[in-house]
Order: structure tokens, then C-alpha cells, then sequence
């Protein structure tokens, strides 16, 4: 990890860059797969799973018997974990469903109000490869079935022998998804986009995915598909002081790193902090991890950043803008309220990361790359569109009336003022 002592304020935007690569091939690659998709439909899918995957599907589209025979696999203990999460998530979302508009009354006979309303058809993707992320599942359907989405469309890379994790099939029919499809990559977003014969056009798509999943995701919304937000590579920063311990900073930070060698990880430690203390922490534990090679290829680029005091450290956490933000500190509530740019916030010595990427309740689904400044998570407010209404009696138009003509015929819009004029 590399350590930056005291860094000025001037010195803040090299430190918290994050990496970029030339788009230009990129955006070439997944042009030619968005075309080829919108011409070629079904076959433009099961060629390029054949030649980018290297698996051979015959039905893209998962059918209900394969659902019950991937679901029977599982263990009762998974079902059971799923399911716990599964009522946390929809626990919490289900208080952001608002049902009931609030009538405001501008003047005398004059009514507005506004209502949300489930988007009809929405796309899911979820990332499989070696971590398939069943747990996304639960994050973007059960706030989609509680929007009252009508059609949720899911679609994943399959695995080598063409099928669906089973844990994946579990999550998606215990949360209302109606159509399952084995498509990964640029070319799932492009189904998802331009609809083919086996997988549903949408009006919107979600989830996270590799570089080619979200330049697609980017250029098929300049073609009148919607996304959830901009999307880069996971990424955590943690607050430590004193109170914090070090083995609990170390495994939230490889909580992050083994996602992939891309995730950013960034640590900010007061003074009274040996940055030493982490480092060794890190070493003890990353020595253990499955994924050892891929979250040591994300902290070979990870940094520990050390100020003079938490008001400094909350500061830079707000310039960065992180995904998740753990505040592992004395009084770790009272510095929440400084917060002004995070995705998520994990409170306290307690409240891991890894928590809330699987059954607290919040969402998952957060912005990256810096967009936590001015994009919120996933929400249920996220699946719906807000539609406003206006309802006035002829008093309230009566009353309204001279305002609308006079500054309709100040902008030269006398169509506008007689719409009013006739009925007056």
C-alpha cells in the first residue's frame, strides 16, 4: 500500500484519482456487439456467449423446470441466509413506498399533487464468472417487486456447462422476476435494450458489470433505454483513530479488495496511528484468502492517506466520494453527520461492509468512480417514475387566469394565453 504522510489539500486530487483506460477501443468493441445484437436478435447471443464465454447455449431463456432443478440443489442453510436477507431488504425498502400523494392547494381551486409509478419492464444484470452475485439479485428485485414493476427481465452469464448458479435461480423466483436469461456481457445489456425473441425489451436497466457491461450500458442510453447511474469499479474508504482495531480495518479493506484488482481501497488514519499496524494486519489475514492473488493485485495500488485529526479525515472522504465509507472512530455517529458524499455509511467499529452488501436491509447498488456527489444507491424511488397532477375548478382558473396570460404573452406565446382566454 502506498503511504501518503500529511498531504496537502493541493496534493488530494492526484491521491484520489481513480484509474482510467482508453474508452476508444473499448466503445469500438461493444458498438460492434450492440450492432450485431440489434440485427441478429437470438443467434447474435448464443454466438457471442460461443465465442466470448466459451459456453454453448441452445434456449437462452431459463424455463421453470430448470428453475425447480437449480433451486433443489441448494442447501437448506443458504435458502435460509437468502431468506433472512431477503426480509431485511424488503423491510427497509418497503418504508420508502409512498401510496398516498399529498394534495397541495396553491390558491382556491387550484390542486396539485404528484404519484409514483412502477416502471412497467425493467432489466436486471448480474455479474456471474467466479462470483456469481446472487446477493445483487435480492438488491435490485425487491425493490422492483415493491414499485410494482410489472415485468422484471434478469439476465447472467451462465456457467461453463451452460446452466444458471443455483442460487441466482433461488433469489430471482423468491423475489417476483419473470423472465431469466443466460446472457452476460455487452450483449446482455444490448438484448435487454433492443429485445429479441427470447429476452423482453425494457425501459430500464440495472446492476453492476464489468467494463464492457457498462460502456454498453452508457451507449445504449443514448438510444431512449434508461440506467440506474455511471458505474466503475467497487471501492471502500475507511476512517481509523486510535479506538479502531487494526485487524477489523484490515479485513474490511480485503472485504473489498478481493472483489477485483480494480476495487479501490483507501484507508485515512489520524496521527495517533501507526499506518504499520495495518499493513501487518492486512498481511496476517490476506495469506488465508481464497482470492489471495486478486485482492494482492488491488492493494498493490491501495493507499493509506494519514491526517492530522478526524474534521481532516471526513474532509477528504468528502472530496473522494467513495461507494462505502466506514467510520471505524471514536464518536463515529457524531462524524456521520458531517458526511456530505458517500454512497453508503457503515457507523461504528461494528458495522462491516460486508454487512450491508448482504442482509442489513440497505441497498448495494451504490455509485462509483466519484458520482456519490450527485447519485444516490438504489432505491424503490429508482423502479418508478413520479408523474405530477393539476386539477383546477373554473374559480381557480378564474383566479389563476390573468397571470398565465400575462406571462404567456410576454414570451410571445399567444396560443398559450388564449388556452386560458376561451375558457374565461
Amino acid at each position: 500500500m502506498i503511504v501518503y504522510n500529511f498531504p496537502a489539500q493541493t496534493k488530494w486530487a492526484a491521491i484520489c484519482q481513480r484509474p482510467a483506460a482508453d474508452a476508444s477501443q473499448l466503445q469500438k468493441t461493444v458498438g460492434r456487439i450492440l450492432q450485431q445484437v440489434k440485427q441478429e436478435g437470438d443467434k447474435a447471443i448464443t454466438d457471442l456467449t460461443l465465442q466470448i464465454d466459451k459456453v454453448a447455449i441452445k434456449k437462452i431463456r431459463v424455463s421453470a423446470a430448470e428453475i425447480k432443478k437449480g433451486t433443489a440443489t441448494l442447501s437448506p442453510a443458504l435458502k435460509k441466509a437468502i431468506r433472512q436477507a431477503a426480509a431485511n431488504i424488503k423491510k427497509f425498502h418497503a418504508a420508502q413506498v409512498n401510496n398516498k400523494p399529498e394534495i397541495i392547494e396553491t390558491m382556491p381551486g387550484i390542486r396539485c399533487w404528484r404519484e409514483s409509478v412502477g416502471i412497467e419492464k425493467v432489466g436486471l444484470y448480474i455479474p456471474g464468472g467466479s462470483a456469481p452475485l446472487f446477493s445483487t439479485v435480492l438488491m435490485l428485485a425487491i425493490p422492483a417487486q415493491l414499485a410494482g414493476c410489472k415485468e422484471i427481465v434478469l439476465c447472467t452469464p451462465p456457467a461453463k456447462d451452460g446452466s444458471i448458479h443455483p442460487a441466482i435461480l433461488f433469489a430471482a423466483d423468491l423475489c417476483g422476476v419473470t423472465t431469466i436469461c443466460k446472457a452476460g456481457g455487452a450483449q446482455a445489456i444490448a438484448a435487454m435494450a433492443y429485445g429479441t425473441r427470447q429476452v423482453p425489451k425494457v425501459f430500464k436497466i440495472f446492476g453492476p458489470g464489468n467494463q464492457y457491461v457498462t460502456a454498453a450500458k452508457q451507449m445504449v442510453q443514448l438510444e431512449n433505454t434508461a440506467i440506474d447511474m455511471p458505474a466503475g469499479p467497487s471501492e471502500v474508504l475507511v476512517i481509523a483513530d486510535k479506538t479502531a482495531n487494526p485487524y477489523f480495518v484490515a479485513a474490511d479493506l480485503l472485504s473489498q479488495a478481493e472483489h477485483g484488482p480494480d476495487s479501490q481501497v483507501i484507508v485515512v488514519l489520524t496521527k495517533d496511528v501507526n499506518p504499520d499496524t495495518i499493513k501487518q494486519a492486512i498481511t496476517d489475514q490476506l495469506i488465508t484468502l481464497p482470492r489471495q492473488t486478486i485482492a494482492q493485485k488491488a492493494l498493490d495500488n491501495s493507499k493509506i492517506v494519514v491526517v492530522n485529526n478526524l474534521d481532516e479525515a471526513i474532509a477528504f472522504s468528502n472530496y473522494y466520494a467513495p461507494e462505502h465509507l466506514i467510520l471505524a472512530c471514536d464518536k463515529a455517529g457524531k462524524l456521520a453527520k458531517k458526511v456530505k458524499a458517500a454512497g453508503s455509511v457503515f457507523i461504528g467499529h461494528y458495522s462491516p461492509e460486508s454487512v450491508g452488501d448482504y442482509a442489513s436491509g440497505t441497498n448495494h447498488t451504490l455509485p462509483t468512480n466519484g458520482f456519490a456527489a450527485m447519485y444516490s444507491g438504489v432505491s424503490v424511488d429508482s423502479f418508478v417514475k413520479k408523474i405530477t397532477y393539476q386539477q383546477l375548478s373554473r374559480e381557480g382558473l378564474q383566479k389563476i387566469g390573468k397571470t398565465v396570460m400575462t406571462m404567456a404573452q410576454a414570451e410571445g406565446l399567444d396560443a398559450h394565453s388564449n388556452a386560458v382566454a376561451i375558457r374565461l
